[in-house]
C-alpha cells in the first residue's frame, strides 16, 4: 500500500446497533491496523491484524482512565479513528471522529438529567477543539455542530453511510413465513416502523398519524426492536383506537429484519431527528417505499424518491401514510438509482482518504 499509514480504531461498539453497523463494515473494509475492543467480538474480523483488548463501558470517567495509551503507543499508530462522540481525553496523538448526531445537544429535554447534557456539550466542544478531522454522516450533522460551536468548517468532512449487501430484494416464496411466524393477516397493508421508544424517534406522533388514516382498517402497523418484544404497551395505541391494528414483532433476525423490509408495503421513519437514518436506505435496497419525516437529514438520506412529512403533525403524517401506501413497485427505477449512490466502499474510502491526509500533516 506504499505510504498508507497506520489506523488504529475504537472498535468497542462493534456489536451494538447504529454505531456497530457502521464499525463492522469499516472494520472489513478501511484496512485498519489495529482495533480496541473485547478479542472475542473482534475474532471475526481478522482484516484487522492486531487487536488491543479494551473492555470499558463507554460514557464515563472509567473508560477515560482505562484507555490503553501506552499498548496504542507501542503499536506506533500513526492515527486513531474514534467511530463515535467518546474520544479518549488523553490521547496526545493523532485523531479523527466520527460524530453521527447531536441528538443530545439538539433535544436536550430528552435526557434523564442535566449532568448528561452538561456532558455531551463538554465532550462535544472537546471534539471541535481536538479532533484533526471530524467526519459526520450527513450536512444535517455538520451544520447543527457549525451551530453549536464556534468549530473550523474546513476541518469537518460529510461521510455518508451505505446500505449493507444483505438488504436486496427476495421473491414472494422466501418472505411468506413471516406470515404465519408473525400472525400477519394476508389481506391488509403492511406499514412497518423499525426502532425504539427513544422520545426523539416519535413513535407516538406515528401512532396518533396512523389513527387518523382513513384506511387504517385496512392496513396493520407492523412495529420491530426490542422495545416491542412481549407485545409491551407502553404507548398510546389503546387510547387511540388502534388495538388490533398494530403488531408487535419484538427484536428478529438479521434475515427477517430484511424479510420484513421486502414483504412491507411502506416503511415509515417519523423522527424528530436523526443523524443519518439508515434504515431509510434498507427499506429502499429492499424495493420497499418510504415515508419519513422531514428534519434534519433525512432529506438527505431519501432524496427525492420518499415522500416526507411534518413529524408534530400527526395529520401530515396520516396525509402522507394514506399517499403511500398503495406506492409499492411504482417507483423501482428511481430506487434502485438513488441507493446506489450510498455504498460502505464509498464510506471506507473515504475514511482511508482522511487518515492518509491526516497522518501527512
Amino acid at each position: 500500500m506504499g505510504d498508507f499509514p497506520k489506523i488504529a480504531i475504537d472498535a468497542r461498539m462493534v456489536n451494538r446497533s447504529g454505531i456497530g453497523t457502521c464499525i463492522q463494515h469499516w472494520l472489513r473494509d478501511v484496512g485498519y491496523s489495529v482495533a480496541l475492543g473485547d478479542q472475542k467480538e473482534l475474532e471475526a474480523y481478522k482484516e484487522v491484524p492486531t487487536h488491543i483488548p479494551f473492555k470499558c463501558g463507554i460514557y464515563g470517567y472509567k473508560e477515560q482512565l482505562k484507555f490503553p495509551y501506552c499498548k496504542l503507543r507501542k503499536q506506533k499508530a500513526d492515527i486513531l479513528h474514534i467511530p463515535h462522540c467518546n474520544v479518549p481525553l488523553f490521547y496526545r496523538g493523532k485523531m479523527i471522529v466520527t460524530v453521527h448526531d447531536l441528538t443530545h445537544l439538539v433535544y436536550p429535554e430528552f435526557l434523564p438529567m442535566k449532568l448528561v447534557h452538561l456532558y455531551f456539550k463538554f465532550i462535544f466542544w472537546f471534539i471541535c477543539k481536538r479532533a484533526d478531522r471530524i467526519l459526520t454522516d450527513s450536512e444535517s450533522t455538520k451544520r447543527d455542530l457549525l451551530r453549536f460551536y464556534k468549530a473550523d468548517a474546513s476541518k469537518m468532512t460529510v461521510v455518508p453511510l451505505g446500505v449493507g449487501s444483505e438488504f436486496v430484494r427476495k421473491p414472494q416464496n422466501e418472505i411468506e413465513y413471516l406470515y404465519d411466524k408473525f400472525s400477519l393477516p394476508r389481506d391488509k397493508k403492511i406499514i412497518l416502523y423499525v426502532g425504539n421508544l427513544l422520545p426523539h424517534k416519535n413513535l407516538n406522533g406515528l401512532l396518533e398519524g396512523f389513527a387518523q388514516m382513513k384506511s387504517r382498517e385496512n392496513c396493520r402497523l407492523v412495529l420491530v426492536g426490542k422495545a416491542f418484544d412481549g407485545r409491551t404497551r407502553e404507548t398510546r395505541e389503546k387510547e387511540l383506537g388502534l388495538e388490533g391494528l398494530t403488531i408487535h414483532a419484538g427484536m428478529v433476525s438479521q434475515d427477517d429484519l430484511v424479510n420484513f423490509y421486502n414483504l412491507a408495503d411502506l416503511f415509515v421513519l417519523p423522527s424528530l431527528y436523526e443523524g443519518f437514518g439508515l434504515p431509510v436506505l434498507e427499506a429502499f435496497a429492499c424495493g420497499t417505499p418510504v415515508a419519513c419525516s422531514n428534519v434534519s437529514s433525512l432529506p438527505e438520506v431519501g432524496g427525492n424518491v420518499a415522500k416526507y412529512f411534518d413529524p408534530k403533525d400527526p395529520t401530515s403524517i396520516a396525509r402522507i401514510l394514506e399517499s403511500s401506501i398503495e406506492d409499492k413497485g411504482k417507483y423501482d427505477k428511481e430506487i434502485d438509482a438513488w441507493v446506489k449512490n450510498f455504498t460502505w466502499e464509498n464510506s471506507a474510502r473515504q475514511i482511508r482518504e482522511i487518515a492518509t491526509e491526516i497522518a501527512a500533516k
